[in-house]
């Protein structure tokens, strides 16, 4: 079983960041992160089985793949706080995800993943093309508490997630992988089935179709550093060590917000420190805001958008919020138009949203 303990090359603001791998006894994966080394022995696991991953199916249509993975059906469903498997273990009490008993940030491989490294063969259906579907699926917790959000966490630990980001997109792209993409779902619009605060990451073995448009777009000479520089008196929102917050022209959700670097830089990793302190001080406003604007938790999903493998020349990263409420007790559904077409209804024009959420001291 692996155990071993790692001094990352990336520093915050100074201080080292230490990661302890741990191979948990059903074989996956578990990595914590922290400004001290991790020492504790780990308490016991039981040993069971782990499904490894569905398959891919392409859509003649759309001309894209979908992944299915009917074992996903029996994934955790909103637990209560004494069954949170994402926190931490309990001496004499249940071994969770986490067969420890305390942790600072802790990313570890989905138990009920939809990809997986060692992904089984599709079977075979006449006239549908399909293939199987290897890449990896993690689950990134944020903190040891069963509530709080990037707002909440603080500084450091936002840092901290970054830095952990960041250690992930190099260890999956250098396995192989064509596209990384961390992402939170938040609330119970979105789907969520478990409350404590964390996020995921998914290693594609393809780049999807809205980053190969993305791609091509970048190719064709699209400079977002340039409209960046426009956006920012209408439709900006906050800014904070060169990295800007703002409510794109074209968003597609009410309130959606990006977070770009001003200058073009592939992902987090080619970021200075001045840029990551930013982009963290911004993951945590935007929340607040949001928050502070809809009275409530706000359901939403956060995507970060990092150059696919072999882009990085062109590639301008963000990170993307969109919100699932259009006013404080409305939700923004997504419905036939939408759905069916691709083409988005939005209720709230972007200069308007960046202007209330420009507002919200």
């Amino acid at each position: 079983m692996t155990d071993t303990s790692t001094l990352l090359r990336q520093t915050i603001q100074g201080n080292p960041v230490h990661r302890r791998s741990f191979e948990k006894k059903d074989g996956r994966n578990l990595f914590l992160y922290g400004y001290a080394p991790h020492k504790e022995k780990s308490l016991d696991q039981e040993n069971g089985d782990v499904a490894k991953g569905g398959e891919l199916r392409w859509h003649p249509f759309r001309q894209e793949w979908n992944v299915y993975a009917a074992h996903r059906q029996n994934r955790t469903f909103k637990p209560s706080t004494a069954e949170d498997p994402l926190a931490p273990s309990q001496r004499g009490g249940p071994v969770t995800e986490i067969p420890f008993t305390d942790f600072e940030l802790a990313i570890f491989e989905n138990k009920f993943t939809s990809f997986h490294k060692d992904a089984p063969d599709p079977q075979y259906i006449r006239g549908i093309t399909s293939q199987k579907a290897t890449g990896q699926c993690d689950v990134v917790v944020y903190t040891p508490e069963s509530e709080g959000n990037l707002a909440t966490i603080g500084q450091e630990k936002r840092r901290l997630l970054i830095a952990a980001w960041i250690d992930r997109y190099q260890d999956l792209f250098q396995q192989g992988y064509e596209f990384v993409y961390p992402f939170e779902s938040r609330g119970d619009e979105v789907g969520v089935t478990l409350h404590h605060p964390h996020g995921q990451i998914y290693a594609f073995p393809y780049v999807p179709l809205v980053q190969k448009n993305a791609v091509q777009s970048f190719t064709e000479g699209y400079d977002l550093s340039a409209d960046i520089k426009i956006y920012t008196d209408e439709y900006g929102v906050a800014t904070a060590g060169s990295v800007q917050a703002f409510c794109p022209p074209y968003a597609r959700f009410p309130f959606e917000v990006w977070l770009a670097p001003q200058t073009r830089r592939a992902g987090p990793w080619e970021m200075t420190e001045e840029e990551l302190d930013g982009f963290a001080h911004l993951l945590g406003d935007v929340t607040r805001r949001y928050d502070t604007y809809f009275g409530r938790s706000t359901a939403y999903m956060l995507t970060l958008h990092a150059a696919p493998l072999g882009t990085e020349n062109i590639f301008h990263f963000t990170a993307q919020f969109y919100p699932l409420l259009r006013a404080p007790g409305r939700v923004k559904y997504l419905a036939s138009v939408e759905q069916g077409t691709g083409t988005y209804t939005v209720d709230v024009m972007p200069e308007m949203a960046a202007k209330t959420l420009r507002d919200i001291l």
